[in-house]
C-alpha cells in the first residue's frame, strides 16, 4: 500500500508505443469496474478519460493513445510527448508492451524516457493470451525491466492482478474539504489561445494572468478568488502548458489533463469556444468531459469582435453551437469578446442562474405529480407483454440533480423513453445549464 496521500483523485496514465493495446486495456479496466450502478448513455468510443475504482480505491484513467487524431502526428514524437505529459501529471504510469512482437526499437526509446521518472511505473506485457506463451515475455528483461505483469487486455487475463498492483502503488485519495461553502467554483476551460486568461484578466480589471498570442504561455492551473456583489467565486484557470520546442499536438493532451484536474474541483464549467474557428474536435472532448463529470456549464463564444459581419448576422448561432456540442446541449450560450469586454459583465449573472439550477432540489410531491401526468398522457411501451409501472420518483442528490424512478421493469424502459422523460422534465423545471441524471431502480419485479 502506498504511504502517500493526495487531495486529488490519483491519475493513472497508460503509455506505450502505438498498437500495443493501450485503448483495449483502458476499456477493459472500465468494464471490470466493481461499483457500476448504472449505465450512463452517451459515452462515445472517443473517450480517453474515465473515473473508476478497484477494491474500494478510486482513481482516474487516461489513455494517452486516445489523444492523437489520425494522421496528425508521427512516431517518435508521439510517444515522447505522451510520456512527457504523464511524467508531469500522473501519479502512476502504466507502460504497455506488446508480447507478440517482442522488444522493438521504439520500446527502447520509451524505456529511455521512463528511466527519468521518479513516480511509480508498472510494466504490462500485453497480448499474452495463454500461460504457455508467457516465456515470450522474458526478453523484455533486456530493457532493464526487473518486474512486469503478463496480461491479455482483449481476454481479460491477469487484468485483475494488474488492478491490484495499481491500487497498491497509487496514493491514498483524501478529497479537499472546502472551507467556504459559499464559494462557487468555476473552471475556465477551452483549448489553448482561446482567451481563458484574457477573460479572467477582464474579470479582475488588471493583468493578473500573463496573456500571449502564443498557445501555451503559462503552465500551471491558476486559482483566482473574486467577489462580485458580495458573492464569492473561485476561478480555476486551466490556461496553457509549458512551452517546449518541437511539441505541437501535445497541446491538446495537456489541455485534457488540466481539465480533468479542474473539473474534480469545480461546480460550473465555462467552456470557451473561438468564434472565428467554431467548435473543434477538442472542444467536443472537453464538452464530453463536462457532461461525464456532471458539472453545470455555460458556453462562451469568444472573439466575436473578429467574426466577419456576414457570419455574425446569421440567426440561431447558439442552436448551431449546441448541435455541435451535443454532450452539453443543456448549456446556455453567450456571445462575448474577452478583449473588448462585450457581454463579459453578464457572465456572472448566468453563472449564478446555472448554479441555482445545478443546486436545486425539487419537492418530492411536485416530482411525483408531474411524473403521473407524463405517464398518463404518454405511458412507457409494453415490455415482453407486460406493462411497465412507475411507482414513485425522488431526488436524492443535487449538484448534479439526480432523480431516481422506482419501477417494476428496469430493463424494460427503452433509451428513447428515458430521453423523452428528461426532455419533459427540462420543459417543466428550470434545469438549463445543468446535466441531470435519471436513474431507474427496482421496487419489485412482477412475475
Amino acid at each position: 500500500m502506498s504511504d502517500s496521500t493526495t487531495q486529488h483523485k490519483p491519475l493513472v496514465a497508460i503509455v506505450g508505443r502505438p498498437n500495443v493495446g493501450k485503448s483495449t486495456l483502458f476499456n477493459r479496466f472500465i468494464s471490470e469496474r466493481k461499483s457500476i450502478v448504472e449505465n450512463v448513455p452517451g459515452v462515445t468510443r472517443d473517450r480517453i478519460y474515465a473515473d473508476t475504482d478497484w477494491d474500494g480505491r478510486e482513481f482516474s484513467l487516461v489513455d494517452t493513445g486516445g489523444f492523437d487524431p489520425e494522421g496528425e502526428e508521427l512516431y517518435p514524437s508521439l510517444v515522447k510527448n505522451q510520456i512527457d505529459i504523464a511524467i508531469d501529471e500522473a501519479d502512476l504510469i502504466l507502460c504497455v508492451l506488446d508480447g507478440t512482437e517482442g522488444v522493438m526499437p521504439h520500446d527502447m526509446d520509451v524505456m529511455e524516457l521512463l528511466r527519468k521518472v521518479k513516480k511509480p511505473v508498472i510494466f504490462a506485457v500485453n497480448k499474452i493470451d495463454h500461460k504457455k506463451h508467457e516465456d515470450s515475455a522474458l526478453e523484455f528483461h533486456r530493457l532493464g525491466i526487473e518486474e512486469y505483469i503478463v496480461i491479455s487486455a482483449m481476454q481479460g487475463r491477469n487484468v485483475n492482478e494488474l488492478l491490484d498492483k495499481i491500487v497498491e502503488l497509487i496514493p491514498d485519495y483524501k478529497p479537499v474539504e472546502e472551507e467556504d461553502e459559499d464559494v462557487i467554483k468555476v473552471a475556465v476551460l477551452g483549448k489553448p489561445n482561446v482567451g481563458k486568461s484574457t477573460l479572467i484578466n477582464k474579470f479582475l480589471g488588471k493583468e493578473r494572468l500573463i496573456t500571449s498570442p502564443v498557445a501555451g504561455t503559462t503552465r500551471d492551473t491558476i486559482d483566482t478568488y473574486i467577489t462580485i456583489d458580495d458573492k464569492k467565486y473561485l476561478l480555476i484557470d486551466t490556461a496553457g502548458i509549458r512551452r517546449k520546442s518541437r511539441i505541437t499536438f501535445s497541446v491538446e493532451r495537456h489541455s485534457v489533463f488540466r481539465a480533468v484536474r479542474a473539473m474534480e474541483r469545480a461546480d460550473i464549467a465555462l467552456l470557451i469556444i473561438d468564434a472565428q474557428e467554431g467548435p473543434t474536435h477538442q472542444d467536443a472532448r472537453l464538452a464530453r468531459l463536462i457532461a461525464d463529470k456532471g458539472r453545470g456549464c455555460l458556453v462562451l463564444l469568444n472573439k466575436w469582435d473578429l467574426v466577419p459581419t456576414e457570419v455574425a448576422q446569421l440567426p440561431g448561432v447558439d442552436e448551431i453551437l449546441r448541435g455541435e456540442l451535443q454532450a452539453i446541449d443543456f448549456a446556455p450560450v453567450m456571445i462575448i469578446s474577452a478583449m473588448t469586454g462585450r457581454g463579459v459583465h453578464k457572465i456572472f449573472d448566468e453563472i449564478d442562474r446555472v448554479y441555482k439550477n445545478f443546486s436545486q432540489r425539487i419537492p418530492t410531491k411536485k416530482l411525483n405529480n408531474f411524473l403521473k401526468v407524463i405517464v398518463e398522457k404518454t405511458p412507457p411501451p409494453i415490455f415482453k407483454g407486460k406493462e411497465i409501472k412507475f411507482y414513485y420518483i425522488s431526488q436524492p442528490l443535487t449538484r448534479q440533480p439526480t432523480f431516481v424512478v422506482f419501477t417494476n421493469r428496469i430493463k424494460g424502459v427503452p433509451e428513447n423513453y428515458k430521453r423523452f422523460l428528461e426532455n419533459r422534465f427540462r420543459e417543466e423545471f428550470d434545469l438549463e445549464g445543468t446535466p441531470m441524471k435519471l436513474v431507474f431502480r427496482s421496487e419489485r419485479e412482477d412475475s
